[in-house]
């Protein structure tokens, strides 16, 4: 064994790897398993994989269908589809967003979501010296961003008080909405016009929702520059028509006809 080989073998978590070995034996031929079945395979004892199992089905990465046997939980499945829509949208924006980075030359990035938060899945930097670019990987609650919002824009209100039910919107620095209320009223306000903006730490991000082929929003797009960029006169105007534009774009590449 190398040196690489030993410390990639030191750093290993057993118990990590026996959960996922887990998943991994499942397959079109094989959608139950026992805990007979993963010891063995595992040549581990029952009492061994027992833990690991039972950590699995708290989690719904298994469900439990019978005394000892399982199934794929629908948590694997909610994350491969969200991984599955993700790269789909990212190959069919990524191109439209690099042509309104050059054409603004502002930042634009490209977020899902996922429950209440927006993921920032891919970014056009800008080349500008003084930009507002966020990582790809971030997270931030949705309620707290422009880009967030525009993915909940395709909520109606009643689902959107479903789905912030028992959540506290409130303590987040820069939020801006505190409450349910103002969030119903903050999605509406995008409904109507098409986009969100939002201002922090003297920059300003205006977003705008992507839809699928079925009408859905799917994802949502951004363009982010710094304040004193936007300040003259008749620039937001240009940014939120390219905007607009690219997202109508890229929601008609992915099957949407009917505009945003």
């Amino acid at each position: 064994m190398d040196d690489d080989q030993k410390m990639n073998s030191e750093y290993m978590v057993p118990a990590l790897k026996k959960g996922l070995q887990i998943l991994e034996m499942f397959s079109a031929r094989q959608r139950v398993l026992t805990i007979s079945d993963f010891s063995e395979h595992l040549q581990v004892s029952t009492s061994a994989i027992y833990r690991a199992v039972v950590t699995l089905t708290e989690m719904n990465y298994l469900k439990k269908i019978g005394r000892n046997a399982y199934e794929l939980g629908p948590m694997v499945l909610s994350r491969g589809f969200c991984f599955l829509a993700s790269r789909d949208i990212l190959n069919t924006a990524a191109a439209h967003l690099d042509e309104l980075r050059d054409e603004t030359s502002a930042s634009c990035h490209l977020a899902i979501r996922e429950g209440v938060e927006a993921i920032y899945i891919y970014r056009a930097a800008s080349p500008q010296i003084m930009m507002v670019n966020v990582p790809v990987g971030s997270r931030f609650p949705c309620h707290t961003v422009a880009i967030g919002r525009a993915l909940l824009c395709g909520f109606s209100d009643e689902s959107l008080r479903k789905h912030y039910s028992g959540i506290h919107l409130d303590g987040y620095a820069g939020g801006g909405i505190n409450s349910v209320p103002q969030l119903l009223a903050a999605v509406a306000a995008v409904r109507e016009t098409g986009v969100s903006i939002s201002g922090s730490d003297f920059s300003t991000a205006i977003a705008a929702p992507v839809r699928d082929y079925s009408g859905n929003v799917a994802a949502a797009v951004n363009v982010s520059v710094p304040d004193f960029i936007i300040e003259p006169p008749g620039v937001r105007e240009h940014l939120t028509a390219c905007l607009i534009r690219t997202a109508g774009t890229i929601s008609s590449d992915m099957g949407w006809s009917k505009g945003i």
